[in-house]
């Protein structure tokens, strides 16, 4: 009797051993799902054209904004003292008035206009040009008076237009692509009844958890690569005026969309496992899509209107893209972004209560459509 005993004991021991736990279990499938994606070809070539996008801008920012070369004019003895010193102008001097008018017409030297001395004119000099006005060079003759901004822009309007871009499109494409890679696994794995057999050994929140994890991983990864690329391309092509100032915000975006992510990874699972087809995911997934794309247009379309940034970086969907702008751009106040991350985690956390709820009650039901009350109350 107390051989059986103890040889129970010991069987029960060993069954413990055995049977991973939750957080082994977790670490099991979120390994599984970063293994899947690095090994697919499509994931490797989308990754690798996204980082040389964004390095090829950064790129071409910079020898574009190096090859803005000054307008340069032929000037004739006896206006030079008008043109030198002048920074906006490139001076190529002309014996007379007669091989200036021959250099503007044979296009020698790239020179743009001409300047001669004028003793009739007020100034003393006169601009010739060949076919229409050389505004330019009009433009670095005059005198301009003093001009003051009551309310200048702290940032260029161009700068920040193309800084929203940049935000908005890496969020959305990165978290649509893992949010519908996510979607994709969970279909697939219902519709081939994969998942009865996954579910015999482990538990829906695990593979949930671990479903969410492994691709916030590679999309926080992702993330991460294209910021450091981003900011050491701006550092090796000498842009470090805009390198300092998009520092901060950089940095901020990269935390809000590692726990933005989370959230929306939660609800791709959830809305997935309503239904037992590949056909029927973009239906369901519609209303998270749309949480994705709705910042990407704002951002991009509202970047100068300080009231829409304001209202998206507090609420916790448009966040990851509203409250960096707002750093950026210097109008957010230093305790912002900490309230807005305490609303975006306490939302994050809401949405997978809820989407593992759902997902649990779900997973095994095939067939038709699951309604979303039912999904609910599990």
């Amino acid at each position: 009797m107390t051989l059986d005993t103890n040889a129970s004991r010991t069987n029960g021991r060993a069954d413990d051993r055995s049977t991973p736990g939750f957080v082994e279990t977790v670490r099991l499938i979120s390994g599984r799902e970063i293994t899947m994606r690095m090994r697919s070809k499509a994931f490797l070539i989308s990754t690798g054209v996204l980082m040389l996008a964004v390095l090829a801008s950064v790129v071409l920012g910079s020898i574009f904004g190096s090859q803005s070369e000054l307008p340069k004019v032929a000037v004739v003895a006896g206006a030079t003292d008008v043109v030198e010193g002048n920074p906006a102008l490139e001076a190529v001097p002309a014996a007379d008035q007669d091989v200036a008018e021959q250099m503007l017409r044979d296009g020698d030297g790239d020179v743009e206009a001409i300047v001669a001395p004028a003793a009739s004119e007020p100034l003393g000099i006169v601009v010739l040009g060949l076919e229409s006005t050389p505004n330019d060079v009009v433009s670095a003759l005059s005198v301009s008076p003093t001009v003051e901004l009551l309310e200048p822009a702290a940032v260029d309007p161009m700068l920040a237009y193309f800084v929203a871009f940049g935000f908005g499109i890496v969020f959305f494409m990165s978290a649509l692509t893992f949010g519908t890679t996510i979607a994709q696994s969970v279909v697939e794995e219902k519709q081939t009844r994969v998942v009865e057999i996954l579910l015999s050994t482990v538990s829906a929140r695990a593979l949930l958890t671990g479903k969410v994890i492994g691709n916030s991983v590679l999309a926080f990864g992702q993330i991460l690569a294209i910021a450091v690329l981003a900011l050491l391309g701006l550092m090796l092509t000498g842009q470090r005026v805009l390198l300092g100032g998009l520092g901060p915000s950089v940095v901020w975006f990269i935390v809000f969309f590692a726990i933005g992510f989370v959230m929306l990874a939660a609800l791709f699972a959830a809305t997935a496992a309503l239904v037992s087809r590949a056909e029927d995911i973009g239906t369901v997934t519609t209303p998270v899509t749309m949480l994705v794309m709705i910042p990407y247009f704002l951002v991009i379309f509202f970047n100068d209107n300080p009231t829409v940034l304001a209202i998206m970086s507090y609420v916790p969907f448009s966040a990851p893209v509203g409250m960096p702008m707002r750093v950026f751009l210097g109008t957010a106040e230093w305790w912002e972004p900490f309230v807005s991350l305490a609303l975006l985690l306490a939302t994050a956390a809401l949405a997978v209560v809820i989407g593992e709820r759902i997902y649990r009650s779900s997973l095994l039901k095939t067939g038709a459509r699951v309604p979303w009350g039912e999904a609910l109350k599990g």
